[in-house]
């Protein structure tokens, strides 16, 4: 068996631990309440059904890993490049209810910024989000804040770019998320060399059967 297989049933392994502990503090922990949980759930089918659904950025699978990521983590900031419809942010901001975080997301379109704004208040998750419209290739160069998480999933030929700008602002031990990692690999092929090849980060590849999530892991700090 090979060692990237290994990992990749390690990765299992620990992603389903870490849900039934997620179960478990979200049933406990004061102000996290199964109602309000229930409200963006309800939202996120909503979204998945009715008439915005071509403009989804993940499916729920995926969503499902993103939120259980953040979650285990203990994630306190996270980047999302991409905000669509703000499907995937909202699939953060289940974790960020628990963990007292909040997410910083860019999206250069801004009808759909103003749809996601829309969902934010919807779901009551809108006090967790910042939603910055513009070229996030330029924005993101004004972000100052270390950041735990990074999720990327926009211009496919601009993962490196963003991979460039923003590790620096990742903390030790922190997470870089890419999405479409199999489904259109050939289109950021400089951004998985980098996250394969670089010693100072460690990656496994999710979903590999569907869309793909590369998950990077920061060892250290990278000057």
């Amino acid at each position: 068996m090979s060692n990237k297989t290994i990992s990749a049933i390690a990765a299992v392994v620990v992603l389903a631990v870490a849900g039934y502990l997620i179960a478990q503090k979200t049933e406990s922990r004061p102000g996290v309440t199964q109602v309000q949980e229930q409200r963006i759930l309800n939202v996120l089918e909503e979204m998945l059904h009715d008439q915005y659904g071509a403009m989804l950025s993940v499916p729920p699978e995926d969503g499902r890993v993103l939120r259980l990521l953040a979650e285990a983590t203990g994630a306190r900031h996270i980047v999302e490049i991409g905000t669509s419809n703000g499907y995937a942010s909202i699939w953060f901001c289940l974790a960020l209810r628990t963990t007292g975080g909040k997410l910083t997301t860019y999206e250069i379109d801004a009808e759909r910024a103003s749809l996601a704004r829309e969902n934010f208040k919807r779901a009551g998750v809108d006090k967790l989000v910042t939603l910055i419209v513009g070229d996030a290739h330029e924005k993101v160069t004004m972000l100052k804040e270390p950041i735990d998480i990074v999720f990327i999933d926009a211009d496919k030929d601009g993962y490196l770019d963003y991979l460039n700008k923003l590790l620096p602002l990742v903390r030790p031990r922190g997470l870089i998320l890419a999405h479409n990692t199999t489904d259109v690999a050939s289109q950021m092929q400089d951004y998985l060399e980098a996250i394969t090849t670089n010693p100072e980060l460690e990656t496994i590849f999710l979903h590999e059967q569907t869309t793909g999530i590369g998950v990077t892991l920061k060892k250290r700090q990278v000057k």
